[in-house]
Order: structure tokens, then sequence, then C-alpha cells
């Protein structure tokens, strides 16, 4: 049997990266045991583990030489620790350190727990703008704190960035500190340079090893700044090569079928239409058309803002191919808009030879095996369903194109099954991708970065924007007095929860609200310089002088019986939600589109697709628990006709961002504006309510900040993609075994975003 050391031995000489950090100085069996709750287990994990933000120590001085009101950091010893409870029932720990020049007090009010933070003796260093309290001291209020161990030494004069890393119960940021700058003194050398010399001249991007250094151990923050550059600029080239090399194998290997495009076909389809198709649609369809008629697979993404007519391109993209004696299928990623597509395709082509079925999971048994007998023998010519296509005994007879509506919604797996569906040895099936759910560039570009990408903005002539407003709690009851005189004149309404089941009382302040005054006694036509309109271009130093009000916040079954029982009371209300099965969700939502249901409560399942001319009014509960792409989404259901639809928004806006995002969302109806204002204040991993994207794999690369960088990157991958295919070259081998071991196994998923 080999001894330990010898074992741990070997594995240092096969590669000392991947050694366990266990036998990093500092660390042993129990602490290993809290780093790999960090998700550190080797040495390289330790190495490329990120600080999530850095203390500024560049203007460091003695408590004798502060001044006041200016970014300034001390280290010193705590002597005293007191909390006390004023007369009005506020709560103040105080902190008082010293460090020998002089003594400093730091205070914080409202967060007793603080208290429980501090040791005697403990050095500290504390960040703030001090000022002279009436005793004497310099006083801080609610400091930044950072504990020193005993290794950390700081005197005045010197320039030091303390990294501060994300932690575990259990495990001190000294310590963390301690341990990874033990790890890049012995192995930074050893981490090997994936990139080429040229290209790294050419973005003027540091060593690997200086990164390393420069990342845990910067001296100044645009040492920080610039090894984080480095890291982000090759984590998106290896992304991109990634989807380059796979884009030029799929090209260079696969056949689709050529769908051609005549006049004759062209002026067919139009003729189906009972509208001329915009700007935006014509060239979108001209770009589909024009991948179509190669015999490479189309690889497009279709994006388009809601109202836009994403569904008209799509239908004569599917059209097109069955005029070529091609099968097509469209998938969605719910019955309820498997069916709302199903019924736009019915109008459009209810006087055509078009055969066509609706294929879902509540199909009964018997219609499901004559429909899957019916698409093998090829006597159906266009497939509409939802990931009930993809099931393993569905197969087609001689499939041409493949359209996903909000592909965003769809697992990694269930779309790499579809896209594979109907092919024949070599031969594969076009493929277009679809949203409503505009996208900010950046997020396209990496997510759908081998696609093509096709953009709808403009609006079809008549659309008209919906008003929205913000309505404050005590004007509920004049709201919905309002809401119900419009329902009685024929209008159908949403109520939109963001959540089935209700939650706890919660108060919702009235920062932006302004009084919904007499609405229920007004049309609904009011005027654009609004009370809410002027109230969201308020500055924030306004937002916050009304009371709050204590309601209770309702999930959607609640809300339903609060509705049908209370101000809605006679009216037929109806309730969606998805807990409910399919067979009942359709059921609910096809009563509301023909009118019997006047009132629908329900969750986000309404969100994407659904057309009720005659729903064109909406309340949002708890807006600010939306992201702003999702309420630009719902919203939409209330511009589908050429009635002005309104949307009424109840929020707590006691939070700044959500201030920000609930004004911006109440000044534009631009998706694409919203898209990229929600990437900004929520953060990309929100985007899109999911992590199944590999967004959340960027761990230097932000998407909106490091546009710049994405684009270099991008560049500089199609460039290498271009002159050295398969990455051959003697240079390019490091950069090889780099994409081959982050996106080897995964090649297919990233084709598919």
């Amino acid at each position: 049997m080999a001894h330990p050391i010898a074992a741990k031995t070997i594995q240092r000489d096969a590669d000392p990266l991947a050694e366990s950090a266990q036998f990093v100085r500092g660390v042993g069996p129990a602490r290993f045991e809290l780093l790999q709750r960090l998700g550190i287990s080797t040495v390289r994990d330790l190495l490329f583990y990120v600080p999530r933000d850095y203390e500024d120590m560049s203007d460091f001085r003695r408590i004798a030489d502060l001044e006041p009101e200016k970014m300034q950091s001390v280290v010193g010893e705590v002597v005293e620790i007191r909390g006390q409870t004023t007369r009005r029932g506020l709560a103040i720990v105080s902190v008082v350190v010293h460090d020998g020049s002089g003594v400093l007090e730091a205070r914080w009010y409202n967060q007793p727990f603080m208290a429980h933070k501090f040791r005697y003796g403990q050095r500290l260093v504390l960040s703030g703008k001090p000022k002279r309290a009436r005793n004497g001291w310099w006083q801080l209020s609610h400091p930044r704190i950072q504990p020193l161990d005993g290794e950390e030494h700081l005197t005045p004069g010197q320039s030091s960035i303390l990294p501060i890393y994300s932690l575990t119960e259990g495990l001190r940021q000294e310590q963390l500190r301690r341990i990874i700058r033990q790890a890049v003194e012995q192995y930074a050398d050893l981490v090997p340079e994936i990139l080429p010399e040229s290209l790294r001249q050419q973005r003027q991007l540091v060593h690997i090893t200086q990164t390393l250094r420069w990342l845990h151990l910067p001296a100044t923050l645009e040492q920080a700044r610039q090894a984080r550059r480095r890291l982000a600029y090759e984590e998106f080239l290896l992304l991109h090569l990634a989807l380059a090399h796979r884009r030029r194998d799929v090209n260079a290997q696969v056949r689709a079928p050529k769908i051609v495009l005549t006049r004759m076909i062209d002026a067919r389809i139009r003729q189906l239409f009972p509208f001329t198709l915009t700007r935006d649609q014509d060239r979108a369809i001209a770009e589909i058309a024009r991948d179509m008629g190669q015999d490479k697979p189309m690889r497009r993404l279709l994006q388009a803002d809601v109202g836009a007519g994403k569904t008209a391109v799509a239908v004569y993209a599917l059209l097109l191919c069955v005029a070529n004696k091609y099968q097509a299928a469209l998938m969605a990623p719910t019955e309820v808009l498997a069916r709302q597509h199903w019924q736009t395709l019915n109008h459009y082509l209810a006087h055509s030879r078009v055969r066509r079925v609706l294929l879902t999971g509540s199909l009964p048994e018997s219609q499901r095996r004559f429909a899957l007998g019916e698409i093998r023998m090829g006597q159906v010519d266009l497939v509409v369903g939802t990931q009930a296509l993809i099931q393993n005994d569905v197969e087609f007879h001689r499939l041409g194109l493949v359209i996903i509506d909000e592909q965003h919604r769809f697992g990694v797996l269930q779309r790499a099954q579809f896209r594979n569906l109907g092919g024949e040895g070599q031969v594969q099936p076009h493929y277009l991708v679809m949203t409503a759910t505009p996208i900010p560039r950046t997020v396209a570009l990496t997510l759908f970065g081998d696609l093509d990408v096709s953009v709808i903005r403009q609006m079809p002539p008549g659309r008209q924007p919906v008003k929205t407003k913000l309505v404050a709690e005590s004007k509920r009851q004049d709201l919905e007095k309002y809401l119900r005189n419009e329902i009685d004149k024929g209008r159908q309404l949403y109520v939109v929860c963001p959540l089935v089941e209700g939650a706890a009382e919660e108060d919702l302040a009235g920062d932006l609200y302004e009084s919904f005054g007499d609405a229920a006694n007004k049309s609904s036509a009011e005027d654009s310089n609004s009370p809410a309109e002027k109230a969201s271009a308020a500055p924030a130093s306004r937002l916050s002088k009304n009371p709050s009000v204590a309601v209770s916040y309702k999930g959607a079954e609640e809300h339903y019986e609060y509705l049908r029982q209370g101000p809605f009371r006679g009216l037929q209300v109806g309730l969606l939600h998805g807990r409910m099965d399919e067979r009942r969700k359709a059921s609910v939502m096809e009563r509301f589109r023909r009118g019997e249901t006047q009132v629908l409560v329900c969750t986000t399942v309404i969100e994407v697709g659904v057309d009720v001319p005659q729903a064109t009014l909406m309340v949002i509960e708890h807006a600010e628990r939306f992201g702003l792409s999702q309420l630009h989404q719902l919203r939409g259901r209330v511009a589908r006709g050429p009635v002005a639809g309104e949307c009424y928004l109840f929020a707590d806006v006691s939070n700044e961002i959500s201030r920000a995002r609930l004004r911006l969302f109440l000044r534009t109806t631009d998706g694409f504006e919203l898209a990229e204002a929600d990437a900004r204040l929520r953060g990309i991993g929100q985007f899109f309510g999911t992590r199944q994207h590999g967004v959340s794999e960027l761990r230097f690369a932000n998407l909106i900040r490091d546009v710049d960088l994405l684009e270099h990157a991008r560049q500089d991958a199609l460039t290498l993609a271009r002159t050295d295919p398969g990455l051959r070259q003697e240079a390019h081998q490091l950069l090889r075994r780099a994409v081959l071991e982050r996106y080897g196994t995964r090649l297919d998923l990233a084709e598919i975003g």
C-alpha cells in the first residue's frame, strides 16, 4: 500500500492545481468541509474564487489625523462595546476603538444584533465618513467593518485593498483571505496561460499569473478591475469559441431540405392574412426565407416586442414549409399557449387544404394514437403542440421546419430532443426559436450566440398603447367601482397575482401613489398627463412622505374569493393558475375567451401569448414582485384589440429599486428598453427567472457592464474559428483544451442556447 504522502506527491506531480484544497496551509480536514460548502474542492478552485467586493484602504489614517465628511479608513482595537435603548425605543449599538493616537466610536441604529459581532481586544478596519461627536470623539455611523487577524498588519500611509469573499457559517473573512493568499503565493505561477500572447497584447490583458495576484492581492482597485476584466474576457472567449466551432461542425456535417420561396407561394400565403405586414415583419420573413432556401439548417432567433406580430411571421414560415411538401411543427411551453396558436392557425387556414393537428398532453389516448399515426404516415402537414411533441413515440414523416415559441421556457434537454425530431442521418429540419420577451443584446449574443437574430420592434398600424397607472391602496374601492362599470359595458378584466396562495401581512408604502380621484365617474379615456404619470417622474426625495397602509396580501385563490363575493358579486369570475391540470386550465381560458367569464383572476400563466380582444382591463397585485419584462408581458395581454387597454398596479414601493423600476414601467411601453433596464437593475440571473441558460456559469463576466469585452471576445472567437478551424495551431493548443474541458460534453446544449 502506497504511503499517503507519496500518493499526494504523485498527484501534485500530475497536476498540482487539481490537488485537494485540504492540503493548502491553514486548511486541514475541518476547514476543508467549510470550503466545500462554497464550492471549493481543489487548489484551482481556491485560485479562481472570486472576491465579491474590495475594501478600499487607499485613504488609511490614524484616528488623530481624520478629517470630517471624507471617506477614510482606520484600524483600531476594540476597547468598549455597549448597547442602549432610547426613551423612544431606538436601539443603539456602540463600539469604541483606539489606535494609540485617539479614540473613535462606531454606531449602529436599530441593529441590536451588531453587539454580538465584536469582542474586546479585536482589531478592526472601519471605513466611513467621520464626524465630531459632542464629547470630542470622532464618530462613524454604520461604517463598513472588516476584522483583522493577528497576521494582517496595516499601518498609516500604506495603500492596501482587502478582498471581500462570500463566506459560510464557521469561516471568517480573515481566515479565507489567509488561505487564498497562501494558495496564490504557492501555486499562481503554475497556472498555464491559455491566451495566445498576440491576443493578450492586442487586448492589453495581463498574464494569468499577474491576473491571479491582482485578483486576490491588489495594490490598487485598478489592478483588481484589470484582473477581473482579463478573466471576464477569457470567459466570454471560451464560450464564443465553443459556439463558433459547434456551428462550423454542424454546417459541415448536417444538411437540411431546401425550402424555396416563389412569387406564387408568397402571394398565396399573404392573401391569408387580413392585414398588411409591417416593414419589420417583411424583413424578418425575408431573412427566414433566405435561410430556409439553403441546404444548411436554419438556426435563427426571432424576437419581437409584445404585440409586434411575431406569430404572423411564424405562420408565414410554417406555410412556406408546407407549400414545399414538408411537414412543419410549432411547439409552445404551455397548453394554454399551444391552443392559442392552434386557434390562430385555424382562423388563418379556415379555407385552406393544410392538414393540421393539435397534440397536447391532455389529448385522449385514442385520439393521440390516431394523430401519431397520421403524423408518421405524412397525412398531417402542420402539428401544433406542447412538450408532448418530444415523446419517444412521436415520429415525423418528412419534417422540414421546427418552431419553438418562448423557447427560453423549455429545459435544455427538451429543446435538444425537439431539434433532432424528424432527422434522418445527416438531414435535420430548419430551426426557428422565437420570443416576445425582448432580450438585451448582450444576453442574446451569449445565450443564443450561434443563432442569427431577427428583431421586430415596429407595431402594427392602429395598435393602441396601454394606459398604465399606479394606484394607492386607499383608492382600491374607487378602482373596483370603476372597473365594475367598465365590465358592465362589455369589457373583460384580468386580475394578476404573483402567487397562488396568500402571504403574510405586509406594509404597502404610498411613495408613488397619487389619488385615483373620481375615476369611477369618468370615462375610460384619461388625460395622458395623469396623476400617476406625473408621480412617475417625481424625484426620489419626495417619495417617502405618505404613511404606510397596512394590508393583507392575498394570493390568487384568496383574491378570487374576495372578488366574487365582494366587489364583483353577480359577475362571472374565473380562476386560472399553474397548479391546475391542463384540461381545467384550457376550459377556464376558453370560457374567458368566449366572454362567458368576465373577470379572470390568475397568475403569470397568462403572461405569454393569450389573446382575448375584449379583455382590455388589467389589475396587477404586488407589481414590485415581478420583473420589468414580466410586467411588460402581462400588460401586453390588454393590448390585443383596437381599444386602448388599461393596466392598474398595486405595489409596495418602499424599496428604491422598486421605485426606479416602476417609474420606468409607467413611463415607457418599449419592451427592449425595459429589458435592458431589468437586466441592469435586477441582474441577468433574474431576467428569465431560470438558471437553465448557463448565465449563472459566468463567474467573472457581467453581461451588462462588460459589453465591450463581449464584443471583443466574440470578434476574436470568430476570427480564430475562421483562421484556425479546430484550433490546431501550436499557439492555440491550450486554448483548445480549455474549450473542450469546459464545453466539450455540452456542445449540443450550447448550440441551443
